[in-house]
Order: C-alpha cells, then structure tokens, then sequence
C-alpha cells in the first residue's frame, strides 16, 4: 500500500502542477481580458469626453456664428442707413448748389442782357446823332471854312492891290510918330505869361521842380489837377520845350497816340493850375465827338478829375468847332480868365482868330513845324 501511495503521488503533484498551470493561466487570461476592457471602457471614456467637447465647441461655434451674423447685419443695416443719409445730404447739397449757380446765373445773364440792351440803345442814339448831328455840322462847318478861306483870298488879294497904290510915309515919320496900343492886345499881354522872359527865372525853377516831381515821384492817388499818372523824360522834354522855347504858344509833334498827347496836355494842365489856380480853364477842339469823348476819359484819368468839372463855364471845355473855341476864349479873356487853347492832331486847319491868344498847343502828326498847318 505503502509503495503504491509513494508511486501516485509523484503522478498527482504532476496533475496539481499542470491544473495550476492552467488555471494560471487562465488567470492570466481573465486579467487580460479584464485589463483589455478596463482600457477599452477608458477609451471609450474618452471618445464619450472628446465626443462631447467636440458638441459643446460645435455648439458655441453656432451661437458665436449666429451672433456673427446678427452683427453682420446689424452692420450691413447702418451702411445702408448712413449711406441713404449721405446720399440725401449729398442730393440735398447738389440740388442748392445747383440752385444757387442757376440764380446766380440768371442774374448775370439779366445784368448782361441789360447791359447788351444799353449799349445797343446808346449805339442807336450815337448813330442817331452821327447821321442828324455830326455828319451835317461837319458838312456846314466844311462849307462855311471853304467859305472863309476863299474870302480870305479874295481879301488879301484886294489888300495887295490897294496896299501898292499906297504912298508910304517915310522912316523918319515912323520914328517920331507913335502908335497908341490896342486895349485889347495890351490885355491880352498882360494875362500872356512870359514863360521864356529872363525875369521870369524863378518860375520857371519852380515849374521844372514840379515836372522834376511828376517824373521822379508820381502820386497816382494825389489831388484833383495832379497829375497821376508815369511820366517819362521824353513827356518833360516835350512840356518844358513848350513852355520855355516856343512860351507857351506853339505846335507840337505829336507822341505818337492820342493818349499820350492827352498824358502831356494833363501835365502842361497841372503845372499851369499849380501856378494860376482857378483862372486857368483848359478849352479842347477836336473834330469828333468820339475825339472829344477820349479826351474827356483822358484828362479824367490822367488828372483825378470827375464829370462835373467838364462843361462851357467849368475847368475844361470840349468844342468841335473852333468859332466856338475863339468866342468862349474871348470871354475867358474879358472875365480876366486864362484860356489854354488844346487843338487834336486830327485838326488840319489852325484859324487866324486862335494865335491872338495867351495859350495854345496844337498836335501835329508833322514835323514840328508851323507850316504843316493851314493858317
């Protein structure tokens, strides 16, 4: 018995060994069963975690879409607003300007078409007053100076004649008779000033001052009777060769313009007011009223002088008619005035009946030379 328990136990420890070996290893097993799941309920955890951060961030991301959205057309909504609001300010803006340019425009056309319906209304009254006026005085004026030059002739031809029959005393009886003086050529002597007489020195520094000062330091902004305007040397010369060479009774060439002539008459005109005052009164013979015109605006512009200073019994008078000139000159002289005699380039006649005077200029396109005048 003894032998046969020794020789079944090795067998059995065998048997134990091999079932705890198996049941080892199924242990084994069911731990890495176990450790298989636990890992895999911890994924799956995990993917439930993520599965449910990945909703919540999906879910945010909507709401901020949403939000997003709203804001865009919360923004879209006030463009459109501040662009509707521009635009009508702009339409608004356009619309007065628009306006305003429109009025202002329409008036000025109205101040055109008014000043357009001026002019045309004084071109008819000029050509009125040229076709009834101008043409036929200057026709009567041309008759009656064609009449006076053929009387003329005829008078000096008859003087010549008679003048021939004549005895003539002899030398001696001119020497001891004397000739008492006309009262009115003693007149006019007494108002002619002397401008090239030696005892007349100091006026004459004091008129080459004021030129000397017209040249040097015009005043465009001085009183009225100054001159106002450039006065250049070839103006002085001019000015100083008719007062001191010719004694203010001459012809002078002309400057080339009427404006420049009226530039020298507006000077010899300031110097003799600055030394006669009030007794000086210009009087201008032009053949044309339009002539006269460009004297008037001439002399007002070289002079400071306005309208109101033109006219028969004012500083200047204007004539186209030298009959006219030589009776408003007498006068001056009868009222002890000073007449200065200012004859246009234009006219081709120089009457006798003019040289008796104090003063007189007259404008030559010629050379300076009395001959290209008809006396």
């Amino acid at each position: 018995m003894t032998s046969d328990n020794q020789i079944l136990e090795p067998d059995s420890h065998e048997e134990i060994s091999e079932k705890l070996s198996v049941k080892a290893s199924e242990n084994e097993g069911l731990k890495k069963t176990e450790t298989e799941e636990v890992a895999e309920s911890k994924k799956t955890e995990m993917l439930l975690k993520q599965s449910d951060n990945l909703k919540t961030n999906i879910a945010k991301l909507q709401a901020q879409k949403t939000n997003l959205e709203k804001e865009i057309k919360q923004l879209q909504d006030q463009k459109n607003k501040l662009l509707a609001a521009q635009i009508s300010e702009l339409e608004t803006n356009l619309n007065r300007l628009v306006t305003e340019a429109v009025s202002d425009l329409e008036q000025r056309k109205q101040t055109l078409q008014i000043s357009v319906e001026q002019l045309e209304r004084r071109k008819e009254r000029i050509q009125e007053e040229m076709r009834t006026t101008f043409a036929g005085v200057s026709q009567d004026l041309a008759i009656r100076v064609q009449g006076f030059k053929d009387y003329l002739v005829g008078s000096l031809q008859d003087l010549a004649a008679a003048a021939e029959q004549l005895e003539l005393p002899t030398t001696e009886a001119w020497e001891t008779r004397e000739t008492p003086p006309s009262p009115v050529t003693e007149e006019v002597k007494t108002l002619t000033p002397q401008f090239s007489e030696q005892n007349f020195e100091q006026k004459q520094r004091q008129i080459k001052q004021i030129l000397d000062q017209y040249r040097t330091l015009p005043d465009y902004y001085g009183p009225p009777w100054q001159l106002r305007r450039t006065f250049e040397p070839i103006h002085a010369e001019r000015v100083q060769n008719w007062l001191f060479t010719q004694g203010g009774r001459g012809v002078v060439k002309t400057m080339g313009s009427r404006l420049q002539n009226i530039l020298v008459t507006s000077a010899i005109i300031s110097v003799l007011s600055n030394l006669y005052g009030d007794r000086l009164k210009a009087v201008i013979l032009a053949n044309s009223p339009e002539r006269l015109g460009e004297w008037r605006r001439g002399l007002q512009d070289c002079l400071g002088i306005s309208r109101s200073d033109f006219g028969p019994e004012r500083g200047v008078a204007l004539f186209d008619n030298e009959e006219a000139v030589v009776q408003k000159a007498e006068r001056l002289v009868a009222q002890k005035q000073l007449p200065l005699i200012i004859i246009d380039e234009t006219e081709g006649q120089i009457g006798l009946s003019l040289l008796q005077f104090p003063l007189w200029l007259a404008f030559t396109p010629e050379p300076t030379q009395l001959s290209g005048y008809n006396f």
